[in-house]
């Protein structure tokens, strides 16, 4: 299994520069867990989609708490057949036969619900695709139903769902749909845009 995502952060200021670096301190915790990589363009973080998602949210929130509008956007992937099997990226979650979907449903639900808050608020909109499967539209409405239940979501829109409340829980929930639904050992992938401080929230 190879999981990881490429991320960029995007601060609406003069500043940006200064953000993003006193941001990426935010990372230091997890680089000797992760495998991260920069370019001019994004960072690619690779390991398990727990932390994954918990460096993602980390940089996120250190550069949102400046007070500037924010967003990050991420392309997510899991088991895509062109990358190398990393055992850095295993997880039990990830092996094994796909689970009754409403035991998915619960196991998400508890996680989300036991994330602590960080005090930033956030609001995001994914897209999951579960690839290469006959019944993805099974994975898709089962993550919908988990998505409603959250906590956080606000609205389906075209093309995507829109979630919105403290940064920890709304990246919490994006991950449990990253990790839940789709095949374990199969190829699913997220985009996602995170934006904090927006002035023109509605």
């Amino acid at each position: 299994m190879f999981s990881g995502a490429q991320i960029s952060l995007y601060p609406m200021t003069d500043d940006f520069v200064g953000v993003i670096i006193n941001a990426l301190g935010a990372l230091d915790p997890y680089r000797d867990r992760l495998r991260v990589e920069t370019d001019d363009i994004s960072t690619l973080i690779v390991g398990t989609p727990d932390l994954v998602f918990a460096a993602m949210r980390d940089l996120f929130v250190a550069a949102a708490k400046t007070g500037t509008h924010c967003v990050l956007h991420a392309t997510i992937s899991r088991g895509c057949p062109g990358e190398p099997d990393d055992p850095m990226c295993h997880v039990p979650e990830l092996t094994g036969p796909l689970a009754p979907i409403d035991e998915r449903k619960a196991k998400a639900l508890a996680t989300v619900a036991s994330t602590p808050a960080t005090g930033q608020a956030a609001a995001a909109q994914f897209s999951l695709y579960t690839l290469g499967i006959n019944q993805h539209m099974d994975e898709i409405y089962g993550c919908i139903d988990f998505l409603k239940t959250s906590g956080v979501f606000e609205k389906s829109k075209n093309f995507c769902t829109k979630l919105r409340g403290d940064a920890a829980p709304v990246f919490a929930t994006v991950g449990e749909a990253f990790l839940r639904f789709g095949p374990p050992e199969g190829h699913v992938t997220v985009d996602l845009t995170v934006s904090a401080n927006s002035p023109s929230k509605i």
